[in-house]
């Protein structure tokens, strides 16, 4: 199936479980309907790549927005995976928290790169959002 003109590009840079629950979200629904999505992991944002469990507060509103109905973080990463988000970790942001890409989840096709590729993959047409 052929992209359709659109998608997003999600700068994921904070490591709160809202901000990195919204920016699966919104990949996932890019994805759903057909439209790229690219999610790049920097600073903060990179801990709720590290597992398992994923680094990030609030497990707590993960364990309610379930109960709720409401996609949960693994439920959101699996759609991003299944449906081919593409997965960018910062270099830039894993030398700056000293953490070693060796802890990352094995599970997430990520590609460690930096801010260049974030924007050369962000093609025209699509929304560049930071979370």
């Amino acid at each position: 199936m052929k992209p359709s003109e659109g998608g997003v590009s999600v700068i994921v840079r904070a490591g709160d479980y809202e901000s990195v629950h919204y920016a699966l979200a919104l990949a996932a629904a890019a994805l759903a309907v057909n439209q790229p999505a690219v999610l790049f992991f920097t600073m903060s944002g990179i801990r709720a790549l590290m597992g398992p469990p994923p680094a990030v507060d609030d497990w707590a509103r993960d364990a309610q927005n379930r109960a709720r109905g409401v996609g949960d973080f693994e439920t959101l990463l699996n759609a991003c995976v299944e449906l081919g988000a593409r997965f960018i970790v910062c270099e830039m942001g894993l030398r700056s928290l000293g953490i070693d890409r060796a802890g990352l989840r094995a599970d997430v096709p990520f590609t460690v790169a930096g801010i260049v590729t974030l924007l050369e993959e962000t093609k025209p047409g699509m929304h560049l959002v930071s979370l």
